[in-house]
């Protein structure tokens, strides 16, 4: 069951303490993909604490709508206060506590009250795969060139538009780097290396802005262990 979209200035309207850890965020960018819109949503709340689960449908009336829920209540207000009017995709996302209580949060507190989740699990399961396999597909006849690039990328350089990204955890794809690295001027585009998980290519328009970014995404977790190491790509 989805938490109600409905909450006032960021306070609970019903649903007593538990809602509290479930984060109703909207104003989101309304033609990414379910499966994408997810992963993007642990990427930008991830460093936060534990995600138990993110919710979001592509109905009309849901779309540019999704539920973030938090396995400690303290991590969603953190990230209530701290990622209030984040930029995603040139829009202000705004976030506020979600009116009633999750699945997840339900099964905590062990008032959980069985429902037809697996067919729904299985079903989300079998589209993010046929998601992840057209990705890469696209992505196989897309960039030729970008490995050998990779192999040249180095730990430290001369200053270079193009930045070297690595360290990446396992899902991430070029939507959730392209969300992050535009919120920095000059940006131009992200390169995946689909031989070579867990690194990335990205390019500003100058070296100037590309340190900019560097600088403000060193070490930005996208997931909660893992660190991203930022550095400019070997010319």
């Amino acid at each position: 069951m989805e938490p109600e979209a409905m909450a006032v200035d960021g306070q609970v309207a019903d649903g007593g303490a538990s809602s509290q850890h479930t984060l109703y965020v909207n104003n989101l960018y309304e033609k990414i993909k379910p499966d994408d819109m997810k992963k993007c949503m642990r990427c930008i709340f991830g460093q936060f604490g534990n995600i138990l689960d993110v919710i979001n449908r592509r109905t009309y009336r849901l779309r540019g709508q999704a539920w973030v829920v938090f396995e400690r209540p303290e991590d969603a207000r953190n990230a209530l206060h701290s990622m209030q009017g984040f930029p995603f995709f040139d829009k202000p996302i705004r976030i506020t506590f979600a009116k009633t209580k999750s699945d997840a949060v339900a099964k905590l507190e062990g008032s959980y009250e069985e429902r037809d989740v697996e067919l729904r699990k299985q079903k989300n399961k079998e589209a993010r795969d046929k998601l992840l396999e057209r990705s890469k597909e696209r992505q196989a006849t897309g960039v030729p060139s970008v490995a050998q690039a990779a192999q040249q990328a180095a730990t430290a350089n001369m200053p270079n538009k193009i930045l070297f990204v690595e360290n990446l955890p396992e899902g991430t794809n070029e939507a959730m780097l392209t969300m992050l690295f535009q919120q920095f001027p000059g940006f131009v585009e992200v390169r995946m290396v689909p031989q070579k998980p867990g690194i990335a290519f990205c390019e500003y328009q100058s070296d100037v802005q590309s340190t900019v970014a560097m600088q403000g995404l060193q070490g930005f977790k996208l997931a909660t262990d893992k660190a991203m190491k930022v550095t400019y790509a070997r010319q």
